[in-house]
């Protein structure tokens, strides 16, 4: 589990790609690996990976993981280059304070970075999600305005929803866009995306609910939800639903 805050900025120093998968090698980074052990998790640009090799004094401390052919398709990290930046953060102590949001580092998809614009010292970026799949639907329904996002690992809050043009808009003050990547990415470059896992639960839960399944507790509280939308439409009388039985 992360938190969506970076920690550290590293630097992708070495590429080894084959058939099997791709191994990244970031330096740069001794600031999150005073206390790493081979087989912990890192996020990097938002996608959790495993340490595979770490030198703390090496190229200012440097660490390899391992992308699979999964991680490739699903991420931006095959479109590194040797002298970028990455975002980096580690898995979340138990100990430490929670100040972000809940984030799994699972990337979902990639989005499109649309347009910039300046406001004040802040600036403004707008995303484009790819068209639906079967495989790979909307992520859309989990993005509202005031929610919160995960691009390249940062947590952000969604400013703008444009449902329409499958965009969605985030601001990033002046201490943030000295902290992460994303202010220093162009038009037409990709991002990695992860929603609200809460919202995805929630909607299997409402969804196995309407389909029978899902337990009593919930197919009441559907129950509840459709009764009160049909009264205020006008479709049924007050009091027509009774113990979630239409009367």
């Amino acid at each position: 589990m992360f938190t969506g805050l970076i920690e550290h900025l590293g630097t992708v120093s070495a590429i080894h790609q084959d058939d099997g998968g791709c191994a990244l090698t970031i330096s740069q980074s001794a600031p999150i690996l005073v206390d790493c052990h081979i087989g912990d998790s890192i996020a990097v640009n938002g996608a959790c990976l495993t340490v595979v090799e770490f030198d703390v004094e090496l190229h200012g401390g440097c660490f390899k993981i391992w992308l699979a052919n999964e991680t490739l398709s699903r991420t931006d990290l095959g479109d590194r280059k040797v002298g970028d930046q990455v975002n980096l953060e580690r898995a979340m102590g138990a100990h430490v304070r929670f100040g972000g949001h809940f984030v799994q580092a699972h990337v979902d998809t990639t989005a499109t970075i649309f347009r910039r614009a300046l406001d004040g010292d802040s600036l403004r970026l707008w995303f484009q999600l790819p068209k639906p799949t079967a495989e790979r639907p909307s992520l859309l329904p989990y993005i509202i305005p005031k929610g919160y996002v995960t691009i390249d690992g940062a947590s952000l809050t969604v400013t703008s929803v444009d449902d329409a043009e499958r965009m969605f808009g985030v601001m990033l003050i002046q201490h943030t866009q000295q902290k992460i990547t994303l202010a220093k990415k162009v038009n037409g470059e990709r991002v990695n995306i992860e929603v609200d896992m809460v919202g995805k639960y929630v909607e299997k839960s409402v969804l196995a609910a309407l389909e029978g399944g899902g337990g009593e507790p919930m197919r009441t509280f559907v129950q509840r939800i459709v009764e009160e939308t049909l009264v205020e439409k006008g479709i049924l009388p007050s009091g027509s639903v009774f113990n979630g039985n239409i009367q």
